[in-house]
């Protein structure tokens, strides 16, 4: 007679304290607001260098991008935030890892394309960082379908600015 071996559930991880959740944001986007500043540290000068530029006619004026990008980073966190709340810590692990991995992207590209004006240099970082991105929401959209979502208007943020980054590129050899 064949013994049936009824497999034992594994238990689930209980979900963080409260308390422990709230550092958790404050930490993703103490993170997300520290590239910020880093890179607004180094693009010191940016509407001068982005005005000085050959652009396309459809480049937006130097004062949107302040704006966008606070709102950007600000839901970058918000969706690292959800998947770190998943209790699965394995693929958490993996998708934060790729989350990182984006965002040191997005340091790189302000200090090559602004303080070094490496456009082309700057082109190869932020399709890097549009592949890093776009894995990033796959990973994300499997934990938890708002932080894929949050991260969206991110996605085809980055991805308008590689057509521009392109663009200034060719104009401005």
């Amino acid at each position: 007679m064949a013994h049936s071996a009824t497999p034992t559930p594994t238990p689930t991880p209980a979900r963080p304290h409260r308390s422990a959740q709230w550092r958790a944001l404050a930490g993703f986007l103490a993170a997300s607001y520290c590239v910020a500043t880093l890179g607004a540290l180094a693009s010191a000068g940016a509407g001068e260098v982005y005005g000085a530029l050959d652009r396309p006619g459809w480049a937006p004026p130097a004062w949107l991008f302040g704006p966008v990008w606070t709102v950007l980073y600000g839901m970058m966190a918000v969706a690292a935030w959800l998947v770190w709340l998943h209790a699965d810590r394995l693929r958490v692990r993996r998708a934060l890892a790729w989350w990182s991995v984006q965002l040191a992207l997005n340091l790189a590209w302000s200090p090559v394309f602004f303080a070094a004006r490496q456009y082309g240099l700057a082109l190869l970082d932020i399709l890097l960082l549009l592949a890093a991105l776009g894995t990033t929401v796959v990973l994300f959209r499997r934990l938890n379908r708002m932080s894929a979502l949050l991260l969206l208007p991110y996605l085809l943020w980055v991805a308008f600015a590689t057509a521009l980054n392109a663009s200034i590129w060719q104009l401005n050899p």
